[in-house]
């Protein structure tokens, strides 16, 4: 069956963290060796905060009691089909942090983010996403790993 091609993406906040997944484990992976948020594909009639609510379960173990969408994001890399991503923020939950099998999880000080192996384009919704902007649109393009366009609701960032 053909993945959706709608994703939720979270990142779960605590004690100035956000809890961050670097992608080791699985070998076909057009984030391997990227370190990103929580989230994974739609599954058949589900909505964003159904799919948010189980993928972060699925891959975390917790359950979000406190959650905000904060905007979309339009993702294309060359050799792989488009995603549309509902990106999230959480800052309450519930559980213990258990396993994943797709990679390993990690809590990260923000101010350490941006030194890790991200999408170049991820640097940019972090930076807004810790800034406290209102809900936006991010198109972003890659040829392989290189960062091509970006367009921040309708403009292009230089």
């Amino acid at each position: 069956m053909e993945k959706s091609p709608m994703t939720t993406l979270c990142y779960i906040e605590k004690d100035g963290k956000y809890l961050m997944m670097h992608r080791v484990k699985k070998q076909k992976d057009v984030n391997k060796d990227k370190w990103i948020g929580i989230g994974g594909h739609f599954e058949m009639g589900e909505s964003p905060e159904e799919c948010l609510l189980r993928e972060v379960k699925e891959e975390t173990g917790l359950l979000l009691t406190s959650f905000y969408f904060r905007g979309i994001i339009t993702f294309h890399t060359t050799g792989w089909p488009p995603e549309y991503i509902c990106l999230y923020t959480a800052d309450q939950f519930q559980g213990t942090l258990s396993e994943c099998d797709e990679g390993t999880l990690e809590w990260v000080e923000k101010e350490c983010l941006l030194s890790l192996n991200l999408w170049e384009g991820d640097k940019i919704f972090l930076k807004l996403l810790m800034e406290g902007a209102p809900f936006f649109s991010l198109k972003l393009s890659y040829e392989k790993d290189k960062l091509t366009e970006a367009i921040l609701n309708g403009a292009a960032i230089e």
